[in-house]
């Protein structure tokens, strides 16, 4: 990176010579000597300091190669670091740009935001490639990548804090329109539906509110949904609601939303949390099919794998190898009310009844142990323990009541006993256990979403102190997702090609590697590889239809783009 301020070129060292190439004068400086066999003599070795200045030849332009070797003689305004760094990593950032060209973001993004597109678009592979979301360390990731921006400006972090700022919720509600309308709303489709928190400090913020989250660290939360096409593995809307809001309750709004959006011939996979009767009604009520898993009425559960137990689990026909249970398939209403007959698929599975039976057994011993370390006291059995154990006190029912022993209530930890392993999935319309189950296995991709979004995008926490910055992270974050997904599928497609388990085919390690694809500044402000693309490089770039020639390709238009703009700077301060 050559700087703005001219110096004097250091003659009297001897070490220094000016080079003539193509009517540019370039200064070296001679840094030592490698003897050569072959030519029987020493050759210097030289590095390029700076450009000698036309119009006055005894002065010259450095670089940062100057600052190293005469930092004495430096003026103290160009001890500086450069504008951008001389080793880029590109690997990464081309398999993002791939993506963001196959599915238009490119051109969606310039429409809503306009002339900070690039911005937009780089903060979103800023959080893929880095596991971050904080504002002040983009400016480091700006300076060893390529960029999106125009002639890959870097901004600073108080840029990319106002341009969050001036998003409005208008663009990331036509963002969402606009995705989704290239969708095609005539195919079938499964929706999976999942939601998670988010914990904040901010205390301005409107959606953040006490509630009732699954990691409970003290801290006022918000919610947020996401609504995965499983079939195209596509995330298609999303939602962010205040933090006392449970799921059970927000499943009906974004009902609402899917038929905003055009969606008419689909189902929905949704977890054992959105299971309520309501929720049913309302799902018959929009004309939508559904997967779930059964939560809630066990007796029904429980007497509908009471009439199958025994009958299918060591049947091979019933075997579904690709999941290792079996399964079978029962009609019955869901309740007492329920004019229509769902499909209550049963499946075991040996491994599961193994752990669940150890699980329970571990619990009584831990009741059955407290039991006997009480023996003789006043106290009560919750209700957990009195299903396991019939206690005996003397004096029962008195103030003085003190608990002799307990029997264990074997029918019923029998009972237990006999369900483990067993799990239900309900599915609204008929098919094969097996479809359910490959269905409701759907979901795991918009799970990975999610531990995507707070361990790998660094979103566990929102940095943000105003709902226009929060409102803005989270449009930002679901573009991160909708690319990092895309990633995960590619990789996936390819390990399931493999006929052996391949450790580097996770996004994490993917990105890792291809992060290590670096082109280093040459002297002539061209940059070019630093090495050759290793075999595993390879392998992964093969899982994107990307091959060597076509990176190398790609690099020489990167390297192309960012000399016109080095020479186009160094030009102005000529």
């Amino acid at each position: 990176m050559y700087q703005r301020q001219k110096v004097y070129i250091p003659l009297s060292d001897g070490g220094v010579t000016v080079k003539n190439i193509k009517g540019t004068g370039y200064v070296y400086y001679t840094t030592g000597r490698i003897y050569s066999p072959d030519e029987k003599r020493s050759n210097p070795v030289r590095v390029t300091i700076g450009k000698q200045c036309k119009d006055d030849p005894t002065q010259m332009i450095p670089n940062e190669k100057y600052a190293i070797y005469f930092a004495d003689q430096m003026p103290e305004e160009l001890l500086v670091l450069p504008e951008r760094s001389s080793c880029l990593h590109i690997g990464a950032y081309l398999v993002i740009r791939k993506i963001i060209a196959e599915y238009h973001l490119d051109t969606i993004i310039e429409k809503i935001v306009g002339k900070d597109a690039g911005l937009f678009l780089d903060l979103a592979a800023y959080a893929i490639i880095t596991e971050n979301n904080a504002a002040q360390h983009y400016e480091g990731y700006g300076f060893n990548h390529p960029l999106f921006t125009n002639r890959m400006r870097i901004y600073s972090d108080s840029k990319v804090s106002d341009f969050l700022r001036s998003l409005e919720v208008d663009q990331q509600i036509q963002f969402q329109n606009e995705w989704n309308a290239s969708r095609d709303h005539r195919e079938k489709i499964y929706i999976s539906y999942d939601s998670t928190n988010k914990n904040s400090e901010a205390g301005d913020i409107d959606l953040v509110e006490v509630g009732r989250p699954k990691d409970d660290k003290g801290l006022p939360i918000f919610n947020y949904s996401i609504a995965y096409d499983t079939k195209n593995s596509i995330p298609l809307f999303y939602e962010a609601y205040p933090g006392s809001i449970v799921d059970i309750q927000q499943i009906q709004q974004m009902l609402e939303k899917a038929k905003g959006y055009g969606y008419k011939n689909v189902g929905f996979i949704l977890d054992r949390g959105y299971f309520s009767q309501g929720n049913i009604k309302y799902l018959d009520e929009c004309g939508y099919n559904f997967v779930i898993m059964a939560k809630g009425m066990k007796k029904l559960v429980h007497q509908i794998i009471k009439s199958v137990r025994g009958k299918f689990e060591q049947d091979r026909e019933k075997s579904i190898r690709s999941y290792r249970v079996s399964g079978t398939t029962v009609k019955s209403p869901l309740y007492p009310t329920d004019t229509k007959s769902r499909y209550f698929h049963v499946y075991y599975n040996g491994r599961k009844a193994t752990t669940e039976r150890e699980e329970l057994e571990q619990k009584i011993d831990r009741y059955a142990k407290y039991i006997k370390r009480h023996q003789g006291q006043n106290i009560v059995l919750d209700n957990v323990a009195r299903r396991y154990f019939d206690p005996i006190y003397y004096h029962e029912g008195k103030e003085d009541q003190k608990l002799v022993s307990a029997a264990e209530r074997t029918e019923v930890i029998n009972e237990e006993i006999k369900m483990c392993g067993y799990f239900v999935i309900i599915t609204s319309e008929p098919m094969t256990a097996q479809e359910a189950l490959e269905l409701y296995k759907g979901r795991d991709a918009s799970e990975k979403l999610f531990r995507g979004d707070k361990t790998y995008l660094g979103n566990q926490s929102m940095r943000v102190y105003s709902n226009e910055a929060m409102e803005a992270k989270i449009f930002v974050e679901f573009v991160a997702l909708i690319i990092r997904n895309r990633i995960y599928t590619y990789l996936k497609k390819e390990q399931e090609r493999s006929e052996t388990k391949q450790n580097f085919l996770t996004v994490p390690a993917a990105l890792r590697e291809l992060e290590k694809i670096e082109m280093i500044k040459m002297w002539n402000n061209e940059y070019c590889f630093n090495y050759a693309i290793t075999a595993t490089q390879r392998k992964i770039l093969k899982a994107f239809d990307l091959t060597p020639a076509n990176i190398m390709e790609q690099a020489k238009l990167l390297s192309a783009e960012l000399k016109t703009i080095e020479d186009t700077k160094e030009a102005a301060t000529q």
